[in-house]
Formats: C-alpha cells, structure tokens, sequence
C-alpha cells in the first residue's frame, strides 16, 4: 500500500500527548500543507487562527465541551470559513458586491475543512498526533469574545495536535462502516430497516440494535451539546440571511 494511502487508513484522534513541544519547522509543515489544499475558485475562503496564548486555549478548552486536552496541546487551529476577507476586497475596488450568503458560506466552510484535513495528514506524516473539535461551532458568543470574530467569519473547525502517548498510540482505531453502506453507485439508495441492521452490526456488538441506538442517540444527537451547536450555527446562518 502507498505510504500516504497506509497513512491515511491508521490515522485516528489522538486526545493524550506526551511534554515533547512541536518544532517550529513542523509547525510551518503543517501550516504550509493546510494552504495547499484545494479551494473554490482558488480563493482560500479561511482563515487560520493559531491560539498559543495559554488563556485562550484554556478557555476555549472549556467552552467545547469542557475538554481539558485542548488546553494541553502544543498546538491549536481554528479554520474560519472566511467571507469577510474578499467581501471588503470587492468593496475596496469599488465592485459594489452583494453582502455575502448562506451559499458562500458553505463554499467558506468546505474550503475550510479541506484545509483542516490537509493540515491533519500533513501532521500524521510528521508523527504528529490531532483530533478534531467539532464543539467549536456551539457557543457562538464565547468563542466570538475568544477569538474576536466579526460578521462573516465563522468557526468551521478546530484541529488540536501533539505528539501522542503511548497508550494513545496502542489505542485500536474505531471501525467504519463497510464500505458497501458507505458508496452507492450514480443515485442514492435510502437504506432499508435490514440494510441499516446489518450496517450497525459491528458496532451493536452483544447489545441490541435497538439498545445501543437509544444509548447513542441520547448522548449525542439529543444532548445538549448538539441542540446548542445547532443554536449557534443557526445564529451565524440567521446573520448570513440578513439583508
């Protein structure tokens, strides 16, 4: 298997992380990396906020979640979906620009995770570990104060790395889906009760597909994490939308 491919099958979060600091050189690899990725247009719809001062990270570690190995990183990314940057470009040239939408937005958001994985596996090559953090889009107030983000940039992701522990680097990577529930061919097929059972099996494991579901639908679709998350996109979305 080709190196990268080999890469990209092993990665997997790394939440624990030994007191060895990135070099600098590293760093700018993976920073390097993240703005090579493909983009819209080439356009590069972020912009990439590294939070080194101890503070911030602390903060920020308790406004996701509560998640204190956000603060124990040796580094920290968040790529905004940035619309504001081209936006007061277009006005500086006196283009007369429509405000931006909810369709640039998503462009930004896309451009924006591209990036984040590109700097993911630019860190995996190096021995470095990361893990995504999703709650970075709750809690729209707080991390506008933390980051002091203005209208039209939005959160799209944060990346959080250093070199994992030991046990972090034993850790079985979770399973996916087989890949038959994953890829369809030309049009989508709404899977059926049976499909889905059989999709779930691995992870049912000695429990019921019913009983693991209700265990997972609780502690992540319906938790308030997730009905907060939704909260705040729709904010951002709410000030897209607003003439």
């Amino acid at each position: 298997m080709h190196p990268v491919i080999q890469s990209l099958m092993e990665r997997k979060s790394v939440r624990a992380y030994t007191d060895q600091e990135i070099p600098e050189e590293a760093v700018q690899q993976i920073l390097a990396a993240a703005a090579q990725a493909p983009t819209a247009g080439n356009q590069q719809l972020y912009t990439i906020l590294r939070v080194s001062d101890p503070e911030k990270k602390r903060r920020l570690s308790i406004s996701c979640d509560n998640q204190p190995f956000i603060e124990q990183a040796k580094l920290v990314l968040v790529f905004c979906a940035d619309c504001l940057k081209w936006y007061r470009a277009f006005q500086a040239a006196d283009c007369q620009p429509r405000k931006p939408g909810v369709g640039d937005l998503l462009l930004a958001v896309s451009d924006a995770n591209i990036a984040a994985q590109n700097a993911v596996t630019a860190a995996e090559a190096l021995g470095v570990g990361s893990c995504y953090i999703g709650d970075i889009m709750e809690n729209i107030e707080t991390q506008r104060d933390i980051l002091a983000l203005p209208r039209y940039v939005f959160p799209a992701a944060m990346a959080v790395f250093g070199y994992p522990t030991q046990q972090q680097k034993d850790r079985e990577k979770p399973r996916r889906f087989p890949q038959q529930y994953i890829v369809q061919e030309n049009e989508y097929h709404v899977l059926a009760e049976d499909e889905l059972k059989a999709m779930f099996a691995e992870r049912t494991s000695n429990r019921t597909f019913d009983s693991w579901l209700h265990a997972f639908c609780e502690r992540k679709y319906n938790s308030d994490f997730a009905k907060e998350m939704t909260r705040s996109v729709q904010k951002y979305l709410d000030e897209f939308m607003e003439p």
